[in-house]
């Protein structure tokens, strides 16, 4: 079977990619050797935020009361909660799959490995496929190191986003982004949750206040959160798994490993191609998702670049748009990045420690969400907006909100940067009222102490 573009890998990056080529004209063939639309439709992204939206349909009737409704006799079905996420998934890969046919490309559900660079053998089978040009979008894993006991009771996002029961206690090693979102989840669901990170805070990179602010929410719900000291000597029976930190005793019914994800490389065999790979097995790419080996791309997780859905869905273009023949390049210096917990979180640029480290003087304007009409009415005031703009230049270099719908507001601040805008330019431009996107206005404004719903600014002696 000769094609002019074959992809493997049908996740966010790899479907992208095969529908733009198709519909560049190019004889495509995706393999995928699960389910069409990869991790971040079936065991990441889209049923994480399914359940998550249950559980938050659960803390609005937890608190109806406080809006005049009474919502007595509410309770938790996790078996249709899953039915629900089960069905919505099937939708979306239904709907990609009716993408991928009308743009003409032939989907192969098989393993993929490399014999050459021009050809890909499909495992268990003598099966060929070769093609002028290839896009490896083979995706990440969950990482468990192998001081890790295998158990049943120690499982990872995959299989906790199918657990039968909603466990009782649960023990999050990793207070990433993964780990903060199921920690919201669970607790919100009934579990006894703690969370166990051995940096100095949660969500090591990101700005240091929001980790704060969220550190501070998660405790609120409930959640114990321990920091700055690894989890060590885990041990896990037929019935729980326990674990020290500090010397403090933790036990519980399952504990979530989500301290980070490996390539999924090995397999597809990417030395017989002589595609070289980094120690810990990504396949590099230049800004135009080339690998060493002209003709093949790589893009996604497996290219060690930003792990995140539609940064993945950026590259496929790309790539597509490069092995069609048009010249296309990527750029990751202005990548939005949400996360799903309560409050939530959307943040896109440097933070202050970033801008700090590279020598750049920055004016700070911050507004909080319990200033705001349309926050008050929601039931919604935590957290708070903060812009970073340059002292020289006022340009916006990073934007950070925590709280409602965060990861909705994070568009505009992402635009903005784009259109490489000043604090002053953002702050000039109308925003509706009463709306959660006030904050960035607000926000804009308090970059040079003229926000007028908020105290001036004690003047410096």
């Amino acid at each position: 079977m000769k094609y002019d573009v074959c992809v493997i890998g049908a996740g966010p990056g790899g479907y992208v990619a095969a529908i733009k080529a198709g519909r560049l004209g190019a004889k495509t063939v995706l393999i995928e050797k699960e389910n069409l639309g990869g991790t971040c439709l079936n065991v990441g992204c889209i049923p994480t935020k399914t359940l998550l939206a249950s559980a938050d349909m659960l803390r609005q009737f937890k608190n109806a009361e406080e809006f005049g409704i009474d919502a007595s006799g509410v309770k938790v079905n996790w078996t249709k909660m899953l039915e629900r996420k089960d069905g919505i998934l099937a939708k979306l890969r239904t709907g990609i799959a009716g993408l991928l046919k009308s743009s003409k490309v032939k989907v192969i559900t098989g393993k993929a490995s490399f014999l050459d660079k021009k050809t890909v053998l499909l495992a268990g089978t003598n099966k060929k496929i070769t093609a002028d040009k290839f896009i490896i979008a083979t995706g990440s894993a969950p990482l468990v190191p192998g001081f890790i006991p295998e158990s049943e009771r120690i499982i990872t996002s995959t299989e906790l986003l199918s657990i039968p029961k909603i466990p009782k206690s649960l023990i999050v090693l990793g207070g990433g982004v993964v780990g903060c979102e199921f920690a919201s989840l669970f607790a919100e669901l009934g579990s006894s949750v703690t969370v166990v990170e051995m940096m100095p805070s949660l969500l090591p990179g990101q700005d240091e206040e929001i980790s704060a602010t969220l550190k501070k929410s998660l405790e609120k719900a409930g959640i114990k959160v321990l920091t700055g000291a690894p989890l060590e000597k885990i041990k896990a029976t037929a019935k729980q798994v326990s674990g020290t930190v500090a010397g403090e005793t933790l036990k519980a019914d399952y504990m979530l490993v989500s301290i980070g994800r490996k390539p999924c490389s090995a397999s597809l065999k990417p030395e017989a191609a002589g595609i070289r790979t980094s120690e810990k097995g990504f396949i590099e790419v230049d800004e135009r998702c080339r690998t060493n080996i002209s003709g093949i791309y790589a893009i996604g997780d497996v290219s060690g670049r930003i792990q995140l859905a539609h940064m993945a869905s950026v590259m496929g273009i790309t790539a597509a748009e490069n092995a069609c023949g048009k010249r296309s390049e990527f750029s990751d210096s202005l990548v939005p990045g949400c996360i799903f917990t309560h409050p939530e979180i959307g943040t896109v640029g440097l933070t202050e420690k970033q801008c700090a480290e590279q020598g750049i003087e920055v004016n700070i304007g911050k507004f909080a969400f319990a200033g705001l009409g349309k926050a008050m009415a929601a039931g919604e005031t935590e957290g708070f907006c903060k812009i970073i703009a340059d002292v020289e230049t006022d340009q916006v270099l990073g934007v950070h909100i925590i709280g409602p719908h965060a990861a909705d507001l994070i568009a505009e601040a992402t635009a903005a940067m784009h259109l490489e805008v000043t604090a002053k330019e953002l702050g000039k431009a109308i925003h509706a009222h009463p709306t959660l996107a006030e904050a960035i206005m607000e926000a804009a404004h308090a970059v040079h102490g003229e926000c007028v719903h908020m105290p001036p600014p004690r003047k410096k002696k």
